[in-house]
């Protein structure tokens, strides 16, 4: 008699709108450092709030951040063409709250304290660290761009915990 044979059952075909939610569900369970982006330039002053940050080598510095195409900075971020990309401490929940919504620009600046990078963005105080960039490249991410940020100048401090944003939620490392 012949041995018998599982056959994997078929999951039922997702619609794209369950697709899309099911994947937002599963990214949900990947934890992110938690970074506030700025620009400033011609173009504007405007920030926000990303865990779609990433490094892609330190020769030369390069860190890709991926900016939804219907940012409220998304017209400010193209035409200057540098960003700072603050990376925050526990202490920041409240600022990066400010700055993922919909905030207007000068309320979300106000709280927080800052001062200009050699590129022109506005640097937080009291990042744990800061990576001051100009955008080289940019590549088609469908709903969003992702900026390829050649790194330019670098403040990072030793202490504080980090944020990180995991399930839906703020936690801290």
């Amino acid at each position: 008699m012949p041995a018998a044979t599982a056959t994997p059952a078929t999951a039922p075909a997702l619609t794209d709108e369950a697709r899309r939610l099911a994947f937002r569900d599963a990214m949900a369970r990947l934890a992110a450092a938690v970074t506030i982006v700025t620009t400033d330039g011609p173009g504007g002053r405007a920030g926000f709030a990303a865990t779609a940050v990433c490094s892609v080598s330190d020769n030369p510095p390069t860190l890709i951040v991926c900016l939804n195409r219907g940012s409220s900075a998304y017209a400010a971020v193209k035409a200057n063409a540098v960003v700072c990309v603050n990376v925050l401490s526990a202490d920041h929940i409240e600022v990066s709250r400010l700055f993922g919504g919909k905030t207007p620009v000068d309320e979300r600046f106000a709280a927080a304290s800052w001062s200009t990078g050699d590129t022109g963005c506005p640097r937080l105080d009291d990042a744990l660290a800061s990576f001051d960039c100009r955008i080289r490249s940019v590549a088609d991410g469908s709903t969003h761009d992702v900026l390829f940020c050649e790194v330019e100048a670098i403040h990072s401090r030793t202490e504080g915990q980090a944020l990180i944003y995991f399930n839906r939620d703020y936690r801290t490392v």
